[in-house]
This record gives C-alpha cells, structure tokens and sequence, in this order.
C-alpha cells in the first residue's frame, strides 16, 4: 500500500503540525478570495439613474438618522416573495452606494421605507409625523410635530457634501458651492429649480410641509422620504440581472 501523504491520524495527533496547515489552507483561501478585488474597480454595479442626494435630501437624512427612525425601520427589500410584494422590487446594491453610513436596519417595528418614494402625498406624510395614529390607528411610533416649527440650519450643507465628496460621492465644486442656495430653491415653490434639477435628475422641488414662508426640517425630511426608491428604473436593472 502507498504510503499516504498526508496521515490524518499524526496531523489531528500533532498541534503544531496541525495549526501549520490550517493557517496554509485559510492563506490560500484568503488569497482566492480577497485578490480579484485588486484587479476590479468596484463590487457594486452602476445602475442608471442613481445620483447623490440633493442637499436637501441630505439633511432629510441627517434628521432621520438624528430622531433614529433606523432603530424602528429598514431600507433593504430583501429578494422574498413576502417582501417584494409588500414593498415593490427587492433593494439593489447601488441604491446605497451614496449612503455613509447605509440605512439597510435590522429590526422593523415599522414598514420597510426603501421604496416609499411616491406612495403617499407629502399631506400624507406631514400629517402622519405630526400625528402617526391619526392615519395609521394603533402605531407606536411618537410625534415628530416640533419638525414643522423648527427651521432647517442649512448653514454647513456646503461643508457636509464636501466631506460626502472626499469619501467618494461624486459632488462636483458646483454642487458643493450651490448647497445652501439649492435646499432652499428646493422647498421654495416660487424659486427657479431648472438648474438644481438640471444636476441632480428627478429631484423633486416644491413646498413639503405646507408652509412656502419658510424651509423648515420637515420640509427636508418629507424630501428625503418622498425620493427614497424612485431614482431607479427597476425593469431596465431586471433585464441586466437576467442571464443571456
């Protein structure tokens, strides 16, 4: 009989021999898997109409990271029969590949909102922060109605989607230069938008909160809320997935 290369009975018997070869197979695994990544320029791939956020789109954000709206509610639409058709098409990679930090939850006490762009006015979603169980009976979730008499500090927009631009986002010195001028003209029903909507395609640019006087933070949260999921045209993104 040939004698075996490898004796599993000396190696399992041996700690050091033993620990030399674990650490050989999982460098060669490690090799396999991590080395393509030097030779690719990104894991997440394009999909066509995805851009940054506005500016007021991003304070949108920030106020729903500050009031943390993700401890009770997700943006990831996961790829099961349930969900897709509770919420609409399961969530692409590039849909948060402009979000730091990403959105993506793990608990939902609330719906999923990665695609509740469009389903509902912006009446809709004033009145349900100002009062939640007024439109949904029986919600938990607590009143945001101070947002509507707080105005929006757009003050350090310019420097925020500077610091977005050094980590990737692609913010051009126009948009960075434009910030506060551009979340104000977006909540300002009377202002000229053709320019902001010119550099950030279907922006939405109209009074949010019912009161044109003023940009208040709901204003900017009910923007933020009212793009999520409806930069991407799902159907051309289905017929790249589907295989030739």
């Amino acid at each position: 009989m040939a004698t075996k290369i490898f004796d599993h009975g000396k190696i399992e018997r041996n700690v050091t021999l033993l620990l030399v070869l674990s650490l050989i197979t999982v460098a060669i695994g490690g090799i396999v898997e991590i080395a393509p990544l030097f030779w690719i320029d990104s894991t997440v791939e394009k999909v066509r109409g995805m851009r940054p956020y506005t500016p007021l789109e991003l304070a949108g954000r920030n106020i729903y990271i500050r009031e943390g709206c993700y401890n009770c509610h997700s943006q990831m639409i996961r790829p099961f029969r349930d969900e897709v058709e509770r919420y609409g098409h399961y969530s692409l990679a590039a849909e948060s590949m402009y979000d730091h930090p990403f959105q993506w939850g793990s608990k939902r006490t609330g719906p999923d909102l990665a695609r509740v762009g469009g389903r509902y006015s912006d009446e809709w979603h004033v009145q349900h922060l100002v009062d939640p169980r007024a439109v949904v009976p029986g919600s938990i979730m607590p009143s945001y109605a101070f947002l509507k008499d707080r105005e929006l500090d757009a003050k350090h927009l310019d420097a925020h989607l500077l610091a977005m631009q050094r980590v990737g986002v692609p913010y051009s010195d126009a948009d960075i230069a434009k910030a506060i001028e551009d979340a104000i003209a977006q909540a300002d029903p009377d202002a000229d938008s053709s320019d902001l909507k010119k550099r950030y395609p279907k922006a939405q640019a109209r009074d949010f909160d019912g009161d044109p006087k003023r940009v208040t933070e709901m204003d900017a949260l009910v923007a933020y809320l009212q793009m999520l999921g409806t930069l991407v045209d799902t159907k051309a993104a289905e017929a790249v997935e589907k295989p030739r």
